[in-house]
């Protein structure tokens, strides 16, 4: 290390003094560096660190101002000194001085008096007396400082309790005098110092349990200050000073003599008491003291309990409002503290029932018994917290606390209850539950569990209101008391119901067989869920330990029957999404309970149960079902059904029907499942023989339905249509009397309308529920007996009594049941008992009149229960359309226009139109299917229907369009299979019964007809006119729609070919072409509905060629005469389609078109183009008409297009015309074609001819006339060049290929000529050129080349529009590299163009085309000479481009002229422009890539000085790029030139060091790259390890700072000869333009000087270091700076311990010390930044000689 004689002495001090300086910093990264600092100094001689803080904390605060930050460094100092070396006179000095800082301020808070104070507390555990004495000189009633002092003490007694305590009474001597005159303010202080001396006293007896405790002085004085806080204190109205009081209080009870703690009782425990009333932070520490106080009172070893059990009742009486936990739930930002004052809470009751066990529980049952509820919380909770910790000791209270609990157990208090099923649960588990208790606390825990969601529903509501004026509080006690919501309680309930019966065996025997009663009553419905959880449990556990459930059944007589179980569970089953799964859970018991029933259905609830269970088994997949809830009703019928089947047990029969007519009375108010009872007694009495049985409980049935509900009205007309499947007549017999015993007719209803008293509503749903059970009993009634029943019930005008109903729940009935009526119809039919329904069309009217709908009503305007009855009727409509007789003419029209009018509905509410629109589909479906008699006329339905729904199918609304679409292609479905052989009005195929019985009265003598007189031609479905129509929707915007409309194409043409067609055309269909196209549709159709996400543009195609083939001439003709409505469709990419298909039409077969069909097809069309807006709409128009003129006649076509062109351009200012110009897009249509783009051709090629002529005559400067016209020449030059390239002719495209070159030279140029100077004509001219450049693309098919110009070609930045014209240039050279020569030639020659503009151009472009010219050499040699001419250009942009050509010379040629290319960089590198200078250093790293050693060894240090120099450049690029080529230069400093290479790299080495952490990232990535490569030539193996450390790659200061460290050490180890060197670079840093650098070098230097070996020829940079780095932490602005300089002051103070300050030296730095007498540290920072620089331009020793 470093020898003594290397550093002086005086340095020293005066480096830690600045450090001591810098911590009253103005940068807190400073002042953070300096505490650091002079914390790890500190140990290493904390008399030197002392001394110095000494100095500055001389003057105070007010000198310094970060006094904190001293006498924390001052602290360490004192906490790391040896007590030998301890020196008392000096600490005292210390200790006067922190001590007098503290007394000048009157406040204890601020940071550098805490600070202080930690110094003290240090002194003190070195030499506690002198600290003590120096504190007690402080201790009087007059001194501000008082407070902080009595701190200081606590402090102490915390940190050196074993200290502290022996000593205490000396304190207490000093303390007590002054307690009186303390002020309240101050009190807090001194009662809390009085809690950490008893807690020192405390730890101190811990340790030393010998010891007498406390002498009879100190409890002398404890009893005095205990008196003092008690009686004074603690009665402040300042609640800080009472709370800190009972603190110390809490504390010292245990210190005191029993006597006094006996007396003091009175007063301090309801001073206690009422801070236990607080919030939870000061409840928490009253109870603590409290529990304090109690332990200290009643478990004393030293005497009997203080207070007997009736002086604690105060106490009790107070804690037990607050003992219950759900006080603190609330509060969830301090649950935490109130959850330790509720435990602390518990100790205290715990303490008093270890001395009073049997007293406690009798009080807490007492507590019980009263009417204030938060006492009885409390107390129940206490109780539930003590029994298992008392439970010996309440062993003989058991029967009591029983019998409380038993009378609570009707308590309306929700809180109440909630802690009574908390402590059932625990009671239980201690086995004190059993017999009639346990059954009533079981029963207790089920009607709990039973709480419905409407009663938490409206306990919610309830608790809105009630909380919108606050809470409710306990105002005796103060305690907010939560609220228990009944969700809360059911929970609590469920959980504890659940624990009885599965974790508790004890319970086993009161559970059961006791639980199963708790199935049936009313008041548990709620908690059957849970209840079959419990018994599930508990058969479980049974079966494996008992015998069979059966026997016990029948044993036990208190049980409900196996019928009523049976009957409840079933009904039950309803709600398959019930809570806690009650379902699953209700089908688990049914098998658990199977011995109880029949043996047979014992073995079919094995079979079935688990079938049922994987229905509901996923309640998420079950609710994507919208009808699960039928589904589930429907298998709890069947599965009833089956299970009466199975039993063969009549008796069990009847008695289980019995018991489903005992329990209508536990659903009065329950609908569902009164609904699902009906059905299940329904079901039940078909399986019943006796007629009377059945009649008695139908009308038990009727008796007990709630028929103005629609839910229960449903449910008892299905059971009642149970019933009727096997007794009819006496269900009909039942509905007979119920119609007559209506009550009303026809004028009492009129009159009911007058009279207030009457209610037609009853009537209503009296008529609604006949008309219901009448339709059900028609449904399930048998086949063979209905025809007469129905016959009487429609021909008697029965029905015409339930029309007048006025509910819309009852029209639905009535609806339902007419639709019913109809179905029992079609199902006789097909069961072969066919009949026609007498007056269907006047039932028709009925439905319609129900409906609800007048022609003049808006029919989007609907209600949901109007739009339930309209989905109803049109059901209904479609069942009786499809009954005989055949439905007339205007019975379909009034039907179609009563209906037709619903697919106009808006889409929500969904779940109720899309069914309704459906019925309506299914209408139109009927009618069609019903009304013709014979082929033509059901043809003329058809398309009477379709022409009705058209107006929908093209509608803008999409819900509209998929409707109609839906509408005709299930239209087309019903037409086809009718033509095929029949269909039935609800869609059966012919075969099926009753469409025999349909056709059966119509006379079918046809065999002698042809089959053109049977069934529709061709002609008669006008497929032109259809076709046309439906073709936008195979375009359309929804897949959906695509979807059906391509169906729609397919069932269409597969219907033509089906049917005859006329003699007169048949001629022009080839059958085998029309099969093949139509199958092709048929694959498209089949490939839509397997993927409906296939290209939808090669569906519509593969449509379009296909419909194509399949048109007659005649279809075609009329189909393009018809497309201006397709063309003109609301939907865009409809209308492009039928674009699309027109023009597809027209190419392939527009020869077959006479002129007259081609002059109305081109007026249809030239129709559509001007009524079209959008502009790409019209464009495909246009395209269609360009077709026409190549396919047909172009003469006729083009006439009125060419006249109206002239026109226009005559009368019209073409470029505003909104939405375009449409000739001028016709212009670009035309030039498409061959015979159109010939004209333009030659005028195009004599444009582009122009351009460059008057681009150069701009240039002259004629006339302003001329110049003007010149620039609209130019400017229709470029629109010329434009129009040729969109036009994209092949003749046009042709030349441009063959021209290519000279056409892109003269774009180049152009645009090099636009950013000239500055004007309107110039940003127009340029707009234009990037229009035609676009186009230009676009035309030759340079797509990238296209890409680039759309994102940079508007910059009018210099630099972006070069380096926009260099990517044009390697975009051509890839695509077209044998344009590459003859394109440089002429770009070589427009360097000499006098334009600047011009020749930057050129230069951009030949700079990026030589890359790719790996051809002939004599071109190559022309390029690089004429760049060489140009390296000297007088724009630095030529200059700098010419260098970037010669450098991208092709790599197979480069070597050629390497020597030249090099010589013009090294020119560079010293130009005077920085841009070209960092040109240069960019190519140099280019060409260092592929040079030979050869020809960079002649300049490798005339290039690495040059790079030097660059590398201290402001320009973070040009120092990037000058240490990157630096390191690329290393692979060539092996040669001759080697050694001379390497004295560079030692040179250059240490500012690459610094830059490794320089502020831009750019440069620290190169830099590292750069060390690696010159490590490896400077073979060093030391710094490999370095490179692979995380540090190195790590942009973070402090690991920059760890590499420093380890990178020095290497250096001094390795390149010992080289640090000398070294360190002369790293000070020459220190005033680097950059700070982070100045701070890397202070970094260097000092890890470099902290690890020299001894050289004294090193002791100048070591004092110059000192120097500046003492001069630099004073006068440095920058934070960064003088915190470096604080690190490295340390780094070196520390290594420099062990020599120059050596117990020698530290006499003298001590005599120095008692000399100074604190001066030295007290110059000021301007003094020391005066005396640095001196120091640093000292003599170099060999001069300066320094004796140790």
């Amino acid at each position: 290390m470093i020898s003594s004689s290397v550093m002086p002495l005086r340095p020293l001090p005066e480096a830690v003094q600045v450090l001591v300086s810098s911590l009253a910093d103005e940068s807190p990264i400073v002042r953070k560096a300096s505490l650091e600092s002079l914390r790890e100094i500190a140990p290493l001689n904390p008399m030197l660190v002392l001394d110095c803080c000494s100095a500055v904390s001389r003057g105070g605060r007010r000198r310094f101002s970060n006094m904190a930050g001293v006498f924390l460094v001052m602290a360490s100092a004192v906490q790391a000194m040896d007590r030998k070396d301890v020196e008392p006179t000096y600490m005292a000095k210390l200790a006067k001085a922190a001590t007098t800082e503290i007394v000048t301020s009157k406040e204890f808070n601020a940071d550098w008096q805490r600070a202080a104070a930690s110094l003290l507390v240090s002194i003190g555990s070195h030499a506690p007396d002198l600290m003590m004495e120096e504190i007690f000189l402080h201790l009087s009633g007059t001194n501000s400082a008082l407070p902080a002092m009595v701190q200081i003490l606590a402090d102490f007694a915390s940190a050196e309790a074993l200290q502290f305590t022996p000593r205490l009474k000396d304190v207490l001597l000093r303390v007590l005098p002054i307690l009186g005159n303390v002020r309240d303010a101050q009190r807090p202080v001194f009662a809390n110092a009085f809690k950490c001396w008893c807690q020192a006293a405390w730890q101190y007896h811990g340790d030393y349990p010998s010891d007498p405790l406390l002498d009879s002085d100190v409890m002398s004085f404890m009893n005095s200050v205990f008196d003092l806080l008690l009686r004074v204190w603690s009665n402040s109205r300042d609640l800080k000073v009472r709370l800190s009081s009972v603190e110390a209080l809490g504390e010292m009870v245990g210190l005191i003599t029993r006597p006094q703690l006996k007396a003091a009782l009175p007063r301090l425990i309801p001073t206690v008491l009422h801070l236990c009333k607080k919030d939870h932070d000061i409840a928490f520490l009253a109870t603590h003291c409290l529990h304090n106080l109690l332990t200290a009172c009643l478990m004393s070893e030293s005497g009997p309990p203080l207070l007997d059990f009736e002086e604690l009742a105060t106490i009790l009486c107070t804690l037990l409002p607050a003992a219950s936990i759900d006080n603190y739930k609330d509060d969830q930002s301090n649950f935490s503290m109130g959850l330790k004052a509720y435990n602390e809470i518990q100790h205290c009751f715990l303490v008093i029932g270890s001395v009073y066990p049997e007293d406690l529980c009798l009080f807490l049952l007492n507590k019980c018994k009263s009417k204030d509820e938060a006492s009885m919380i409390g107390a129940l909770c206490v109780t539930r917290h003590l029994l298992p910790r008392l439970l010996e000791a309440w062993h003989g209270l058991r029967e009591e606390l029983v019998e409380v609990v038993r009378l609570l157990l009707d308590e309306q208090s929700l809180g109440v209850r909630k802690a009574i099923a908390e402590l059932i649960v625990v009671m239980a588990s201690h086995c004190y539950l059993s017999g009639p208790s346990g059954e009533l606390v079981v029963e207790y825990l089920v009607r709990h569990c039973a709480t419905s969601d409407e009663e938490v529903g409206d306990f919610k509501i309830s608790k809105e209101i009630a909380w919108r004026t606050g809470p409710f509080q306990y105002k005796k006690l103060e305690v907010i008391m939560r609220p228990i919501s009944p969700s809360e309680l059911r929970a609590i309930c469920e959980k504890g119901l659940l624990l009885l019966a599965i974790t508790i065996p004890e319970m086993e025997h009161v559970l059961w067989p006791f639980i199963l009663r708790m199935i049936i009553p009313k008041k548990y419905t709620g908690a059957v869920a849970t209840v079959c959880k419990c018994i599930t449990e508990l058969c479980r556990h049974r079966s494996s330990h008992t015998g069979t459930l059966g026997s016990e059944f029948k044993s036990s007589n208190d049980l409900p029957n196996a019928e009523d179980l049976f009957a409840r569970l079933i009904v039950l089953l309803h709600d398959p999404l019930a809570r806690e799964q009650l379902a699953s859970q209700i089908l688990t018991v049914l098998c658990y309970l199977g011995p109880i029933f029949p043996k047979n259905l014992y073995l079919f609830l094995q079979d079935e149960v688990p079938k049922m269970k994987a229905y509901i088994s996923d309640p998420e997949d079950l609710k994507q079902d919208l009808s699960y809830q039928d589904t589930w009703d429907d298998m709890i019928i069947n599965f009833l059904a089956e299970s009466l089947d199975v039993s063969r047990d009549a008796e069990w029969v009847i008695s289980l029907g019995n018991a489903f007519a005992r329990q209508y009375d536990l659903y009065v108010v329950d609908d569902e499942h009164s609904a699902l009872l009906h059905r299940c007694l329904g079901v039940l009495l078909q399986k019943v023989d006796d007629r009377n049985y059945v009649h008695e409980k139908i009308d038990w049935m009727y008796k007990h339905a709630n028929i103005s509900v629609p839910t229960n009205r449903l449910g008892l007309a299905k059971g009642m249509g149970l019933v009727a499947a096997s007794h009819l007549d006496t269900v009909l017999e039942k509905l007979k009397r119920i119609l007559d015993n209506v009550g009303q007719s026809r004028f009492q209803r009129f009159l009911s309308l007058f009279s207030s008293r009457a209610k037609p509503e009853d009537a209503d749903d009296t008529y609604a529920a006949l008309a219901l059970m009448y339709g059900y009993a028609a449904r399930y009634a048998p086949s063979t007996v209905i025809e007469a029943r129905i016959n009487a019930l429609v021909g008697t005008n029965m029905l015409s009594r339930l029309l007048h109903v006025q509910h819309p729940t009852a029209k639905q009935a009535v609806i339902t049941a007419i639709d019913l009526l109809g179905r029992a119809v079609i199902n006789a039919a097909e069961m072969g008992v066919s009949f026609p329904l007498k007056r269907r069309d006047q039932m028709l009217d009925y439905v319609l009149t129900l409906m609800g709908r007048d022609e003049s009503d808006d029919i989007t305007d609907s209600s949901d229960e109007l739009l339930r009855t309209q989905s109803l009727a049109l059901s209904a409509c479609t069942t009786l359309v499809s009954l005989e007789p055949r439905l007339p003419m205007e019975t379909r029209n009034r039907v179609m226009k009563a209906t037709l009018g619903f697919f106009a509905l808006p889409n929500e509410p969904s779940e109720i139109v899309e069914p309704l629109i459906c019925n309506l589909v299914t209408l139109l479906c009927a009618i069609l299917l019903t009304s013709g008699e014979d082929g033509r006329s059901r043809a003329e339905q058809l398309l009477h229907i379709l022409r009705q729904v058209d107006s929908y199918v093209s509608s803008s609304v999409e819900h509209q369009r998929r409707r109609g679409c839906i509408a005709v292609y299930e239209l087309l479905r019903k037409f086809r299979v009718l033509c095929s052989g029949g269909i039935c009005g609800i869609g059966c195929h012919s075969s099926s019964m009753h469409t025999k019985q349909v056709d059966r009265g119509v006379p079918r003598n046809l065999s002698n007809l042809p089959s053109a007189f049977v069934l529709p031609n061709r002609d008669s479905l006008s497929l032109g006119e259809r076709i046309v129509a439906y073709l936008p929707r195979c375009a359309d915007t929804s897949t959906e729609v695509r979807k059906v409309a391509v169906q729609i194409m397919g069932l269409f043409f597969s219907i033509s070919l089906s049917l005859p067609k006329l003699i007169a055309s048949s001629n022009d269909v080839d059958l085998e072409v029309s099969y093949t196209a139509l199958s092709s549709l048929e694959d498209v159709i089949s490939i839509l509905r397997r993927d409906a996400s296939i290209d939808q543009s090669e569906v519509f195609n593969r449509v379009v060629t296909s419909v194509c083939t399949l048109l007659t001439k005649d279809e075609l003709v009329i189909s393009l005469h018809s497309c201006t409505t397709a063309i003109c469709d609301k939907i865009k990419q409809s209308a492009d389609g039928v674009i699309q298909a027109v023009t597809e039409f027209i190419t392939k077969r527009g020869n077959e078109l006479d002129e007259a069909d081609v002059s109305r097809t081109s007026q249809s069309l030239l129709s559509a183009a001007v009524s079209v807006t959008d502009k790409h709409s019209r464009q495909e128009v246009l395209n269609a008409m360009s077709c026409l003129a190549e396919s047909t006649n172009p003469s006729i076509v083009f006439k009125e297009v060419l006249a109206a062109a002239g026109r226009d351009i005559v009368t019209k200012d073409v470029s505003r015309i909104r939405g375009g110009w449409p000739l001028q897009d016709a212009f670009y249509t035309f030039s498409q074609h061959v015979v159109l783009s010939v004209l333009f051709l030659e005028y195009i090629v004599s444009v582009l001819n122009r351009t460059s002529t008057r681009q150069n005559e701009l240039e002259k400067g004629e006339n302003s006339s001329e110049l003007s016209n010149d620039h609209n020449v130019l400017q229709a030059a470029v629109l010329g060049v434009t129009a040729l390239f969109r036009g994209g002719g092949k003749t046009g495209k042709k030349a441009v290929e063959q021209s290519y070159s000279s056409v892109l030279s003269a774009l180049i140029l152009q645009l090099g000529s636009c950013h000239g100077p500055a004007g309107v004509r110039r940003i127009d001219h340029l707009r234009s050129l990037l229009a035609a450049f676009q186009s230009f693309c676009d035309c030759v098919g340079d797509i990238e080349m296209g890409k680039i110009l759309a994102r940079d070609g508007e910059q009018t930045e210099k630099e972006k529009w070069l380096d926009l014209i260099q990517e044009i240039a390697s975009c051509t050279s890839m695509k077209r590299p044998k344009e590459v020569a003859p394109t440089c030639m002429i770009l070589s020659k427009a360097l000499n163009r006098s334009q600047i503009f011009q020749r930057e151009a050129a230069a951009a472009a030949l700079s990026e085309f030589i890359r790719h010219s790996d051809g002939a050499s004599s071109f190559l040699e022309n390029m690089v000479e004429a760049m060489c001419l140009h390296v000297s250009d007088e724009s630095p942009t030529v200059r700098s481009f010419c260098l970037r050509g010669l450098v991208q010379i092709p790599e197979s040629h480069m070597l050629r002229y390497i020597q030249q290319v090099l010589g013009v960089i090294i020119a560079l590198l010293e130009d005077p422009d920085e841009s070209v200078q960092l040109t240069a250093v960019q190519c140099l790293l280019e060409v260092l890539n592929s040079s030979t050693k050869d020809a960079v060894d002649p300049i490798l240090v005339n290039l690495s000085v040059r790079l030097r120099n660059l590398q201290i450049s402001m320009n973070t690029k040009m120092r990037s790029n000058a240490f990157a080529a630096y390191g690329a230069l290393s692979n060539y400093g092996v040669g001759s030139q080697s050694q001379a290479f390497l004295e560079q790299v030692h040179i250059t080495l240490p500012r690459l060091i610094l830059h490794l952490h320089d502020d831009d990232v750019s440069v620290r990535l190169a830099c590292r790259n750069t060390f690696r490569q010159l490590a490896l030539l400077m073979d060093v193996d030391g710094f490999s390890y370095l490179f692979n450390k995380q540090y190195f790659n790590s942009d973070c200061r402090s690991d920059y700072e760890d590499f420093i460290r380890d990178l020095t050490r290497q250096l001094c180890q390795l390149l010992a000869s080289r640090v000398d060197s070294y360190l002369e670079s790293a000070i020459q840093a220190f005033d680097a333009p950059w700070p982070v650098i100045q701070a890397n070098a202070i970094c260097f230097s000092s890890c470099m000087l902290s690890l020299l070996d001894d050289q004294r020829s090193l002791a100048p940079y070591l004092s110059q270091v000192f120097a500046m780095l003492v001069g630099k932490m004073s006068q440095s602005p920058d934070p960064i700076v003088r915190a470096a300089c604080a690190s490295a002051l340390s780094l070196l103070l520390k290594t420099l311990k062990a020599i120059t300050w050596s117990p020698s030296q530290l006499d003298l730095i001590d005599s120095s010390r008692n000399s100074l007498d604190w001066d030295f540290g007290t110059k000021s920072q301007s003094n020391l930044a005066a005396e640095a620089p001196m120091k640093s331009k000292e003599e170099l020793p060999g001069r300066q000689k320094i004796t140790s």
